[in-house]
């Protein structure tokens, strides 16, 4: 089981920092790891019960902190540029001075009647501001690494944008007790991220009441149903703050491993990255099914990589940043379609000038994409489908979408996680259209809609933001995007 979750962390930890260049040494790394046959506790207890399991949060006073975390403008933002930028911490734990880093956007226009919605990245250990910073947020940053460009598809104009850095270790957010670093897992991220929250809505009460949805992407597809499940158990107590939580979506969503990991080889196999005899060879030798890897299995996979090259396995049509001297640093300003293969350094560069820094408010860092620091994952699910089931039978809005050109966690994947469910077909597949062109492909299922994103990568907003938006706005409006 640790080598199926080391498959999937070192891809994601490292590769959206540089998958291309760095694909070998992950292999590599991934092969190192001895622990074939380790077992981890599933720790979730999917029941009513489980409710009693919680205690109540701890809720720090907050007043007054909302106007000290107002940004008036981030370093390098366009002139004329008028949006509610808010950043900082909240303690999630006073007595390891444990706290997480969020950035707020306010809707431009009627924020107050639009929800609140909660962005996380994945990895496990990866950093929201990734979502902030080059997919979703009102602002991508230029190839120099010291300005910023206007998102024109950005989420903040149909919702009010909150990305949060968790669990501590991730990013911005710290802990002054460094032994939590050793117990980061799936459940310490929820317990912590729900304190957070709890706390945000104490900071900012006027979205107290608003709908609420939590999205996001890759192994988010962990960390947002177990957020949901805990809100959902939290809210049944009377002396907890209610949180009004609507729905969730998760693109490119890593939420079963024995699916996930058939559908990513048959996905490599029929979009001609790897042969029929090492296809064959991985079925016939990996035993998905029971998380037992023989040394056969790894090398074969080993033969699978070697196979598929040096390409961005985050979108296997895109050119891949060579170096970061590659950067063109005369595009300027950039385009929003046109999205930068070298914008992890980009990114980090920006997100370690210390005047950014000090305008988001935080303790001076070096900061990453994907955390260091965090060594080990303590209890990573084998599945989250039974924690889906129960958000679907509670009424949560459930939507998975998947660019369709991913090979870290592909459309395969997710249609074999989601087909194991065996839930009723209430619409069948269909493509859907924006600007009479096809945007991707739907299936609705009852409680669940899968949604593809022609033409994107694992991060969807990256690669076509316009589509991302217009299935986010759908989504938010509990609809079918158009099927014409």
């Amino acid at each position: 089981m640790i080598k199926l979750l080391t498959f999937f962390c070192v891809f994601t930890l490292f590769g959206l920092s540089n998958a291309d260049i760095q694909a070998n040494k992950l292999f590599e790394l991934i092969n190192s790891k001895s622990s074939r046959n380790s077992h981890v506790t599933n720790t979730w207890n999917v029941s009513e019960e489980a409710a009693n399991e919680f205690s109540p949060a701890y809720i720090a006073p907050q007043d007054g902190l909302a106007q000290l975390d107002k940004i008036v403008a981030l370093p390098g933002q366009p002139a004329g540029v008028n949006i509610n930028q808010y950043s900082g911490y909240a303690t999630v734990n006073p007595n390891a001075g444990r706290a997480l880093f969020y950035y707020f956007v306010e809707s431009p226009s009627d924020s107050s009647t639009k929800p609140l919605v909660l962005w996380l990245n994945g990895g496990p250990g990866c950093s929201s501001m990734i979502g902030a910073m080059s997919e979703l947020g009102p602002f991508r940053i230029n190839s120099d690494g010291k300005t910023l460009f206007i998102n024109d598809y950005a989420w903040s104009n149909v919702a009010n944008m909150l990305f949060l850095e968790s669990p501590a270790g991730v990013g911005f957010s710290y802990s002054n007790t460094s032994s939590d670093y050793d117990h980061a897992s799936d459940k310490n991220t929820a317990d912590d991220s729900y304190v957070f929250l709890v706390n945000w809505l104490e900071r900012f009460p006027q979205y107290k009441t608003r709908d609420f949805y939590i999205t996001g992407e890759s192994y988010a597809g962990h960390y947002v149903p177990e957020l949901a499940y805990t809100i959902l158990l939290n809210n049944k107590k009377t002396n907890q703050s209610i949180i009004n939580i609507k729905g969730i979506a998760i693109g490119n969503a890593w939420v079963d491993d024995e699916t996930s990991l058939r559908g990513l080889y048959d996905h490599w196999w029929t979009h001609g990255l790897i042969s029929d005899a090492t296809h064959d060879a991985i079925f016939k030798y990996c035993d998905f099914a029971s998380g037992s890897l023989s040394a056969l299995c790894h090398n074969i996979r080993d033969k699978a990589m070697d196979e598929m090259g040096n390409i961005d396995v985050y979108n296997i049509y895109a050119p891949i940043c060579l170096t970061p001297k590659q950067r063109n640093t005369s595009a300027i300003p950039g385009s929003i379609y046109n999205f930068d293969p070298c914008s992890d350094y980009i990114m980090e560069f920006y997100l370690n000038d210390p005047m950014v820094q000090k305008t988001l408010h935080v303790k001076p860092t070096s900061w990453d994409l994907c955390s260091h620091v965090l060594t080990t994952w303590n209890d990573h699910q084998v599945t989250i489908l039974p924690i889906i089931k129960h958000l679907i039978e509670k009424g949560q809005r459930l939507w998975v979408f998947s660019g369709d050109v991913d090979a870290r966690v592909p459309v395969t994947s997710s249609r074999y996680s989601i087909n194991s469910l065996n839930l009723p077909v209430e619409t069948a597949w269909r493509p859907w259209y924006l600007n009479k062109e096809v945007g991707g492909y739907l299936e609705a299922y009852k409680g669940l809609l899968l949604i593809t994103v022609r033409g994107a990568g694992h991060t969807v907003p990256s690669y076509q933001p316009q589509r991302a938006l217009a299935l986010f706005s759908s989504f938010l409006g509990g609809i079918l995007p158009p099927s014409s």
